[in-house]
């Protein structure tokens, strides 16, 4: 997915960009970059893979070169950013984060109009700050640009721009991605995390709407155009995506969590499904808290049974091979034999995917030991891969295990009936949990509901974006 930050100040902000990036390196791991700027170094762009070593690493030299009063900085899975653009609007430079489905044929057409040139990446993709900037260059100025461009792109775009003396942001016109706005004596800052930039003495003093533009100075904020309160927040970003001490509209991720899984636990009762379980437990590290929701409502003790050894592989998918991703997965699950052998264990994971880790993770268990696995989905099947964000890397929709089993009991017709497959309740939704108990070797298996979930974040379900799901636009 990816995050940024950036701050404009009256003292030099390298240091705050630099620890305020690092602090979004769990939504990205290919590529980080800063640019800054100053009146007698001019502007100034450092840009590194981060795909073997983290963010903080790679940058802890350019810091201490760098100079400027305005800088950012960016985390991200795709494109090397930000770039530095020169048109009729100046010298600047840009950066987003989101995913652009239209790309190949915005392109074309910008060709067709006498755009000589793109920056492309080793792959002949079309870099994403190039693609927005040549689009941005279509009006005459910076806001009428942006609101072109976000019209143009399918998918999700949400931008920051630099210039010598301020930074514009913009949030997607959907609102699925968040940006903030923190403010400290001697000048503001902006984010996707909102605990980023609260080590650094910034507080939280604003939050675009969808579609909102905004210009920051070291002296303020302006907007530039007016949001709307008719968004599309991402849910899976309360779900599994955003850290924990992170608030998005005003609800902290933490808290929706705990939540959630005590919704999952008030639904077993209600439904006669609480298993007979020795212990309740999350799958690290998002699971967690939902895992210790479930206990609390169910009065089930929490245990930690294996635990994550993070120091050489923070995340699973920080490789870029599939294989490699599964057996790093598997490498940092350490056992703790006493809480495992002979113990009937109940899991709480984020989501089920594709279902490969999930297994290993489950013949993990059995092989030391554990008596009965039950497991609990922290969201409802996944149903799509996403359009919006891209935070499956699936190439196809049957790589889901949810719609490979529906796709082989049904074939293509199978995803009329997606509504019933989420239920518990009807005929198809048993048969979608009993097979996938059959192929991840689980004793039982739940998902949380829809309903649940909205439940959980406490946000009308309009202004949530569940098509994963529920397939909804």
């Amino acid at each position: 997915m990816g995050g940024f930050f950036g701050a404009v100040s009256a003292n030099d902000c390298i240091s705050d960009v630099f620890f305020g990036t690092d602090y979004h390196s769990h939504l990205g791991t290919r590529r980080g970059g800063m640019t800054a700027f100053s009146p007698a170094l001019g502007f100034q762009r450092n840009i590194h893979s981060i795909e073997n070593s983290p963010f903080r690493t790679k940058f802890e030299k350019d810091v201490e070169r760098m100079r400027g009063n305005i800088c950012i900085g960016c985390i991200s899975d795709t494109d090397p950013q930000p770039i530095m653009v020169r048109s009729q609007l100046g010298l600047y430079a840009i950066c987003s984060i989101g995913v652009i489905t239209n790309a190949e044929t915005l392109s074309e057409e910008l060709l067709d109009k006498g755009c000589a040139n793109f920056e492309t990446m080793s792959s002949g993709s079309i870099n994403s700050g190039a693609l927005i900037a040549a689009l941005i260059a279509q009006r005459s100025s910076f806001v009428e640009g942006i609101r072109y461009a976000q019209e143009k792109i399918q998918g999700t775009m949400s931008l920051v721009i630099m210039t010598e003396d301020s930074i514009i942001c913009a949030r997607d016109k959907m609102g699925r991605l968040p940006i903030l706005i923190g403010k400290r004596s001697d000048g503001f800052c902006f984010s996707f995390e909102s605990f980023a930039y609260q080590k650094l003495g910034y507080q939280t003093c604003h939050e675009l709407k969808a579609g909102e533009i905004l210009k920051l100075t070291k002296d303020g904020y302006e907007i530039l155009q007016e949001g709307t309160d008719e968004m599309k927040i991402c849910t899976f970003l309360w779900t599994y995506y955003g850290y924990p001490n992170a608030c998005y509209e005003g609800v902290n991720v933490e808290m929706m969590r705990t939540r959630n899984g005590e919704i999952m636990a008030e639904t077993d009762i209600k439904n006669g499904k609480l298993p007979d379980v020795d212990y309740v437990c999350g799958v690290p590290d998002s699971g967690v808290p939902h895992a210790i929701g479930y206990a609390n409502r169910s009065g089930i003790p929490f245990a930690r049974p294996f635990i994550k050894y993070t120091p050489t592989w923070p995340r699973s998918f920080m490789p870029t091979s599939q294989t490699m991703r599964n057996k790093v997965a598997k490498m940092k699950l350490i056992p703790v034999h006493d809480l495992i052998e002979g113990k009937k264990l109940l899991f709480v994971d984020d989501s089920i995917v594709r279902g490969t880790q999930m297994r290993e993770t489950v013949e993990f268990l059995y092989e030391n030991g554990a008596k009965e696995v039950h497991m609990r989905s922290a969201c409802p099947p996944i149903m799509y891969g996403c359009k919006y964000l891209n935070f499956s890397r699936s190439t196809s929709e049957l790589e889901l295990i949810a719609r490979q089993i529906i796709d082989e009991h049904e074939g293509i017709d199978g995803i009329k009936y997606i509504h019933e497959y989420s239920n518990s309740n009807t005929e198809r939704g048993k048969l979608l949990r009993d097979e996938i108990c059959r192929r991840l070797k689980l004793t039982s298996l739940e998902f949380q509901s829809l309903e649940g979930t909205v439940q959980a974040v406490g946000k009308p379900e309009c202004q949530l974006c569940s098509y994963c799901w529920s397939g909804r636009e």
